[in-house]
């Protein structure tokens, strides 16, 4: 059968508090896309509230909106699915092989407790499916806990946008909390390329996380082959 996939992302635009945009980081979705488009994949987009889902400007600059993005973003069919992304409700969690947590800084607002996402990403891992994340996407999975009351990603191996990366980034007195070191908080094995913003994905069974922008495309081929292996 047709594997499929459940995009999740932010619908955040400013950072709370200060007038500085924020959004979806659009080459961590669409890094992803075109992997699992190769396989024929079936990919749904969900987001918190549903609807528009906003584009981080900085995603968009010239040094990081390469062919994948601008592809994307001159599609209006695509751009289409980012204005009309699914509400939770809308979204029948048998239906999905794997979820993949995108990011950008918005969703460190809006992923972090939402307990409609939190549900469908625990049936689907509880299930044998595939959680995922790359960079800020992970703020998705701190706080989700399994039926036993554990948090999922306690004693997993795992990976995000690291607190350093974050200081390099201009914008650690701006985020609303350290989340590398929440999630070490919550009993993960976080760890992290010695090069920051280097490209790196950590598997550890059905859970599959990549630190940083970078880090999209092998992230999305690890799921594809776990999923090929399922």
């Amino acid at each position: 059968m047709t594997k499929r996939i459940l995009h999740v992302v932010t619908n955040v635009s400013k950072y709370e508090g200060i007038d500085r945009p924020t959004g979806l980081w659009l080459g961590e979705l669409t890094h992803a896309y075109d992997e699992f488009a190769k396989k024929g994949y079936v990919q749904d987009i969900v987001s918190p509230n549903g609807g528009l889902s906003p584009l981080e400007p900085k995603s968009l600059g010239k040094f990081v909106a390469d062919p994948s993005v601008l592809a994307h973003k001159n599609d209006p069919a695509f751009m289409q699915l980012l204005e009309q992304t699914l509400q939770p409700s809308q979204v029948n969690w048998q239906d999905y092989d794997a979820i993949y947590y995108t990011g950008g800084h918005g969703v460190m607002f809006d992923f972090l407790d939402d307990p409609a996402l939190q549900q469908i990403t625990r049936n689907i891992y509880e299930d044998g499916g595939i959680v995922s994340a790359v960079c800020h996407g992970y703020c998705g999975l701190l706080n989700v806990k399994l039926s036993n009351g554990k948090y999922l990603i306690d004693g997993r191996k795992m990976t995000g946008f690291t607190w350093t990366e974050e200081i390099l980034a201009g914008v650690a007195k701006k985020v609303p909390y350290n989340a590398e070191q929440r999630a070490k908080q919550h009993g993960a094995d976080f760890s992290k390329c010695l090069i920051p913003f280097a490209p790196h994905v950590v598997e550890d069974g059905t859970l599959i996380t990549g630190q940083n922008p970078f880090s999209a495309k092998n992230t999305a081929l690890a799921v594809i082959k776990a999923l090929e292996n399922m």
